[in-house]
């Protein structure tokens, strides 16, 4: 069956991960995603991390099955070649600081006049209101914003971030979700598009669960708790004689008991006052010290043997080695086989969500800088000589 998205034009204006992420997850699912980038530079995710021939690896992940189109946005004439897109566009995105587009001629009221099917999404670190929305902010100040760098690390020590832009790409998921009800919305009550409104720290916030409701009510902060689950017991980081580290997590009430009988304290397991979780959260400490005395006569694969035959969820640490050699990732097409431009293979992550009837795919490689410019503005009627001189100009 064709992709959900076969027919969507996208038009991406963003750069790093935000806005480009967002648009790489469309175009899995069958959106023709145009991304737009500086002439000679391109986006600067093309230099991040570790690079291969120039490029970086990470490239060939976040922008597979892109066409790329390379424009100076701060010149008249490629802010008139994105007006002509737009024309045909379904879906723009942009993770610019507030107000750059409103210097270029491209804010939502001017380009929902050309296209009133456009569907804008627009991600920034603090949204495109409010008295913070002029301050520049990356995915790690909105993390911190958010609530998680806070809650993030070992009781008493420096907050420690994530491991991963993972503000980042909580706004883009965020942003797919908002471009997918706009769309829905359009196509079904009017044919109108709507802009979207993505802040950075609104989408880490929306992942911290009860925080606001026990502040508002009990007064309570919440405080890092290294790894364990504050107010879910059992769960937590146990060492094991080998020296590595078995997460368990025990915190349902038949999967206590089923736990305690498999580490042979049944008389927990048997203890009223340790019933429901609310018991179990008043004497974690007492639970947490028996867990760990079994763990640590046992090597990290025989915890994880008996507590899987005891249907107790439990699992180590990945690594990403780990993960790279790991049979279900393999049988779940995680790792798919791919090429960098000169061959040289590559493993890049697999496809989510998996769609049973139409599943995203990769149809075509991460593009080089402006590989698709003339295409393109071929398509708009921009004949060869304008191209030449624009080319000259840098303009492209």
């Amino acid at each position: 069956m064709s992709k959900p998205l076969l027919g969507i034009r996208v038009l991406e204006l963003g750069q790093l991960i935000a806005g480009p992420f967002a648009a790489k997850m469309l175009a899995e699912f069958g959106a023709d995603v145009i991304k737009v980038e500086p002439p000679g530079t391109g986006d600067p995710l093309r230099k991040w991390r570790l690079l291969h021939d120039g490029t970086s690896v990470w490239w060939a992940a976040q922008s597979r099955n892109k066409r790329s189109l390379s424009l100076d946005l701060k010149t008249p004439e490629a802010q008139d070649v994105i007006r002509k897109l737009v024309e045909s566009t379904d879906v723009l995105i942009e993770n610019f600081k507030p107000g750059m587009l409103e210097q270029w001629g491209l804010d939502w009221d001017a380009l929902h006049k050309i296209n009133p099917r456009l569907v804008m999404l627009r991600v920034s670190g603090y949204g495109q209101t409010g008295p913070y929305r002029d301050r520049p902010g990356f995915g790690v100040i909105g993390e911190a914003m958010g609530g998680l760098r806070h809650l993030s690390g070992e009781p008493g020590r420096t907050p420690v971030r994530v491991g991963v832009s993972i503000g980042d790409s909580l706004s883009a998921l965020h942003g797919v979700i908002g471009v997918l009800l706009a769309l829905r919305a359009r196509d079904e009550h009017g044919g109108e598009g709507q802009m979207i409104d993505v802040a950075l720290y609104e989408s880490v916030f929306n992942m911290m669960e009860s925080l606001l409701p026990e502040h508002s009510v009990f007064d309570a902060v919440r405080q890092p708790a290294g790894s364990s689950l504050p107010g879910i017991a059992p769960s937590n980081a146990y060492c094991c004689a080998d020296g590595k580290y078995a997460l368990i997590a025990g915190n349902g009430d038949s999967i206590f008991r089923r736990l305690m009988a498999a580490i042979g304290r049944d008389d927990l397991g048997d203890d009223p006052a340790l019933a429901h979780n609310d018991g179990r959260v008043r004497q974690v400490g007492r639970i947490d010290d028996a867990i760990r005395e079994w763990t640590g006569k046992h090597r990290l694969d025989e915890v994880l043997d008996l507590l899987n035959q005891a249907r107790i969820p439990a699992g180590k640490i990945y690594d990403i080695a780990d993960i790279a050699a790991d049979p279900h990732y393999q049988a779940r097409d995680m790792l798919l086989d791919a090429e960098l431009d000169d061959g040289t293979p590559v493993k890049l992550p697999g496809i989510v969500p998996k769609l049973s009837k139409t599943p995203g795919s990769v149809e075509r490689p991460a593009p080089r800088l402006g590989q698709h410019t003339d295409e393109i503005l071929s398509s708009l009627g921009i004949a060869d000589a304008t191209r030449d001189q624009w080319r000259a100009r840098n303009i492209i």
